[in-house]
């Protein structure tokens, strides 16, 4: 998953993109709202971390100029501000979730997980795809009730695949939600943690569509 982080404190930015990373979040860092403007138009994101009292442009604005581009993608708002007004006004204008500063990382870790969930259509806090079950929480796959150890790029790419039953993502769609700006990708990362997971989970639980990408079928 790609999340957006949009942060001009450093401290605190670099606090939140070292967890994030950690928990196997791609994350591209934001220093300022043209910056964050910028980003939106350029790159589709599973989430968007959002401060309001940024440089150049207000988050407030980020935000209501992206939605009125028809960019959905979730929005928590994480600031200072606490005034019920500014509250109501970054929900009205869109966003998703608010949080005030300060928080502790397992709430931020919970929301997001919440935001990417729900945008996918999913109310359980588990992916559950015939035999094979997913739990972002823990972090732990299985298949038939065996627990599975998947490394941190398996887990980023069968995730991708599994929120979405029946959709094919391409190579530069996967590669595009496992890493951030500036990573360097070898030529046939994507095609190696297929073969892991098709390994770990059964030949047939991933998809190739020839040309198109790779895709989990709808049980």
């Amino acid at each position: 998953m790609r999340l957006l982080l949009v942060e001009d404190d450093m401290m605190i930015g670099e606090a939140l993109a070292n967890l994030l990373r950690g928990e196997g979040y791609a994350v591209d860092w934001a220093h300022d709202g043209i910056a964050a403007d910028t980003a939106l138009r350029a790159q589709d994101y599973d989430a968007i971390l959002l401060d309001l009292g940024l440089p150049r442009r207000s988050g407030l604005d980020v935000l209501k100029a992206a939605r009125a581009r028809g960019c959905n993608v979730p929005v928590l708002i994480a600031t200072a501000r606490d005034a019920i007004e500014d509250r109501v006004a970054g929900l009205d204008a869109g966003a998703d979730d608010y949080l005030l500063k300060p928080f502790d990382f397992s709430e931020l870790l919970a929301r997001v997980r919440a935001l990417v969930r729900r945008a996918a259509g999913h109310g359980q806090s588990r992916y559950v795809h015939g035999d094979v079950v997913l739990d972002p929480v823990r972090r732990e796959a299985s298949v038939g009730g065996e627990r599975v150890v998947l490394s941190a790029r398996e887990w980023a790419v069968l995730e991708a695949l599994i929120v979405r039953p029946g959709q094919t993502l391409s190579r530069q769609q996967i590669e595009d939600k496992l890493y951030g700006w500036g990573t360097e990708i070898a030529s046939n990362a994507i095609e190696v943690y297929i073969h892991g997971l098709r390994r770990k989970l059964g030949p047939d639980f991933i998809r190739t569509e020839r040309g198109l990408g790779y895709q989990v079928p709808v049980p």
